[in-house]
């Protein structure tokens, strides 16, 4: 069971009420309200991201408004050297990206992988916004690794770590916004309950990012059902992202799965852009160019003013 008071006097009623009947209860501030969650209703109760709590939010990232048109992520897989992330920075920007992305700490597959510069990949970050103003989202893996990202605006929890429970309890606990992808092998539904772990510790800044599902398809590297973008805008109120990069896995696939999501309803979208991503350092089959990029975006956000507007 959630119960929102309005004001303190309502909270300490509900309070008392609580305490007398002997309820198990933990209440959290969350959107400016204080939110009870009791074990009243077990595995089917009530849930904070469900549009029964709130019809719709919009995620503030430092001044950038998730949840409001369309905003656009942009930028490598990998953040490789100072002046790379620089040179890249500077083409999204002119292609109309509202956001820089790119990863410091890389979670791959093999041991052997190159797994990114760490703490100085976001020196290099912070360095990119500071020459372009774009806020940035770089990935977390480990509450461990937070000291470094004090100047990162978003953190992203990326689909290896989307059901790493002590990593999105600890975030539940900061006010940082968060990025969260979908686990690559989970539902829908599944993937909205591990936003619930981050709001129940009373962070209400999650953007939900849908990057496709494993699957037995082997055309794309992953199954992209924009259906679940549907679902998940039909039972939340928390804004979508969607990443066409990670779904396609092939650069020539990323328009159209841009512009699906966006039909879809996503509210953001995340695409993985190099200025030269035949020598990328990991993923070099997914990311497109910038000029690439520029084109993608006039035509999602025509798209999206286009649906916004009733016929």
């Amino acid at each position: 069971m959630i119960v929102i008071a309005r004001d303190d006097n309502d909270r300490k009623m509900i309070q008392e009420d609580l305490e007398k009947t002997g309820s198990e209860y933990r209440m959290i501030k969350l959107y400016d309200n204080y939110v009870f969650i009791s074990q009243e209703g077990g595995e089917s109760g009530e849930r904070l991201y469900s549009k029964k709590f709130r019809e719709k939010s919009v995620v503030d990232v430092s001044g950038l408004r998730i949840g409001e048109g369309l905003v656009v992520a942009a930028g490598p897989c990998s953040v490789e050297n100072e002046a790379m992330i620089l040179d890249i920075a500077r083409s999204v920007k002119a292609a109309g990206a509202d956001m820089i992305r790119g990863g410091a700490f890389k979670p791959r597959t093999s041991p052997y992988s190159f797994q990114g510069l760490a703490e100085k990949g976001i020196e290099y970050l912070v360095e990119a916004r500071e020459e372009t103003g774009l806020p940035i989202v770089t990935e977390i893996m480990n509450p461990e690794y937070y000291r470094y990202f004090d100047r990162v605006d978003m953190l992203q929890v990326g689909s290896r770590n989307a059901q790493n429970f002590d990593l999105l309890r600890f975030l539940g606990k900061q006010k940082k916004p968060v990025l969260l992808k979908n686990g690559m092998g989970n539902t829908a539904r599944e993937w909205l309950e591990t936003a619930e772990y981050i709001l129940s510790g009373g962070n209400g800044n999650v953007v939900l990012c849908y990057r496709g599902v494993r699957g037995i398809e082997n055309s794309t590297r992953f199954t992209m059902n924009v259906g679940s973008i549907i679902y998940a805008k039909s039972e939340t109120h928390l804004p979508i992202c969607a990443d066409p990069s990670h779904a396609s896995g092939r650069r020539d696939f990323v328009e159209s799965m841009a512009l699906a999501s966006v039909a879809a309803g996503a509210d953001m979208l995340e695409i993985e852009v190099h200025n030269d991503p035949d020598n990328a350092l990991s993923d070099s089959e997914q990311q497109i160019r910038p000029v690439d990029l520029k084109r993608i975006i006039e035509k999602a956000r025509a798209l999206k003013d286009l649906l916004s507007h009733e016929i």
